[in-house]
């Protein structure tokens, strides 16, 4: 076997043409791609195609790594962005041991799940409207995970106590999904991209209850593009919190924190 090869199913496989045919379907990180897909049981082959015609990589590989973690996705899910770490980043700052956090729109849970590894005794819980997505969510969260919209599954006791709100919203204007990677915008729920008109529409609506949940000094934060900076910033305030905005230019990403004072 030369070193174009692998082995892979009893039988030997060509690395370089695996390696061409993800480049020449537009994989940018091609040769990345082919190595975790070699290193996956199964039927390569059939690996490949779905690959090619456009499915995401997580959800052929089963899991996506999320801040140097591996978290397990799903057809159906929403696959969490590298950018996002930002928003993690600062949650994590905001919690401590016996913190309440609270994962909104958490998708497969990774957000939530990496701020409780990242701060050991904290008291989390996620929820999301898709079934798909709670189903991940619940392997991944060392919490309680709800199924319902937003806030109305969510149990009453945690009103008025959650230190930290994590509210990875869908920020995406109506009209620019068509616009998105084809991945996104053909697999992933469209609950779970679209935003509405200004791509703040649920953003609103968490932030106008936000209060009523977070505890005396709780933070909830928010991502967004930087162009919606300005008006996320105004609905937080409108909802009577104390507004930051953090920016990370590696990244690409901007976050809008809003604080409870009292």
């Amino acid at each position: 076997m030369n070193t174009h090869q692998a082995r892979q199913g009893g039988g030997a496989v060509d690395v370089v043409e695996v390696v061409a045919r993800l480049r020449g379907a537009g994989c940018v990180f091609a040769e990345d791609e082919a190595r975790l897909l070699l290193g996956q049981p199964g039927d390569l082959a059939g690996m490949v195609e779905r690959r090619v015609a456009g499915e995401p990589l997580e959800y052929i590989l089963g899991w996506a790594e999320f801040a140097g973690r591996r978290f397990v996705v799903a057809p159906g899910v929403f696959v969490p962005r590298h950018r996002t770490e930002l928003l993690v980043r600062l949650a994590v700052g905001f919690a401590h041991a016996r913190s309440v956090v609270l994962d909104l729109c958490c998708g497969s849970g990774a957000l939530g799940a990496t701020v409780a590894a990242e701060v050991p005794g904290i008291e989390l819980h996620a929820a999301d409207v898709e079934p798909a997505a709670v189903d991940c969510a619940r392997q991944n969260v060392p919490g309680e995970v709800y199924q319902g919209d937003l806030y109305v599954p969510l149990p009453q006791r945690l009103r008025g106590r959650v230190d930290v709100l994590i509210a990875n919203v869908p920020y995406v204007p109506t009209d620019d999904v068509a616009l998105m990677p084809p991945e996104a915008r053909d697999h992933e729920p469209r609950v779970a991209l679209d935003g509405g008109a200004d791509g703040l529409d649920v953003l609103r609506r968490v932030a106008a209850e936000a209060p009523a949940w977070l505890a005396p000094g709780g933070h909830v934060l928010f991502e967004a593009s930087e162009r919606q900076a300005a008006a996320a910033t105004a609905e937080l305030r409108r909802a009577g919190l104390v507004v930051s905005v953090e920016e990370d230019d590696e990244l690409g990403a901007t976050v809008v924190a809003g604080r409870r004072e009292h």
